[in-house]
């Protein structure tokens, strides 16, 4: 599978605020959108620090928008962009969200089981800016920076860490044996 490309904080919203007046859906699945009558319930800011196989520590931050449709809450058409943005105008009174957060958007229902998903991209047709979402998707970060996953061929774990061999030194005696400082000499 390849890796969702993710869209931060600040690109997520300009997109909303350049549509104010279109009707925002969200598509979670091929042909299946979240009902008209969903609600914004929160938005989320989590900071990740996560130590990766190969012992790399990692850090970032995510903006989570969580979405929730009301049992029996038919409604023919869903809340205006300037509604959501005024629900994230809200938000950020009290918490000032990061712009390179990495936006999820968290959905399920009784058709569709919880998940945090990625807006793949912004499809705008007639009145409406419909986000396609696609799943987030688990990754090696080893592989990320060009490594890889699993056992080499000569039986190495590849994401263990790489131990740098430490360098020797030469230890030198300075004092040679006819020296003629002896300790409590005085002569240092």
């Amino acid at each position: 599978m390849k890796k969702q490309e993710a869209i931060n904080w600040q690109t997520f919203k300009e997109q909303l605020i350049q549509n104010p007046e279109l009707i925002l859906q969200f598509q979670y699945a091929e042909n299946k959108r979240v009902e008209a009558s969903y609600h914004i319930t929160e938005i989320k800011q989590a900071t990740i620090t996560s130590v990766d196989c190969g012992g790399v520590m990692n850090a970032w931050t995510e903006i989570i928008i969580q979405l929730w449709e009301p049992q029996g809450g038919q409604q023919e058409k869903a809340m205006q962009v300037k509604k959501a943005l005024s629900i994230i105008n809200l938000v950020e009174k009290s918490l000032p969200l990061n712009p390179n957060g990495i936006v999820k958007i968290e959905f399920g229902n009784s058709d569709f089981e919880t998940h945090q998903m990625f807006p793949n991209e912004f499809v705008i047709s007639g009145e409406n800016m419909t986000v396609d979402l696609r799943p987030d998707a688990v990754q090696c970060k080893a592989i990320e920076r060009g490594g890889s996953c699993g056992t080499t061929a000569s039986g190495e774990e590849c994401c263990t860490p790489t131990v740098a061999e430490k360098p020797r030194i030469a230890l030198k005696n300075l004092v040679a044996a006819d020296a003629c400082c002896t300790p409590g000499s005085g002569c240092c």
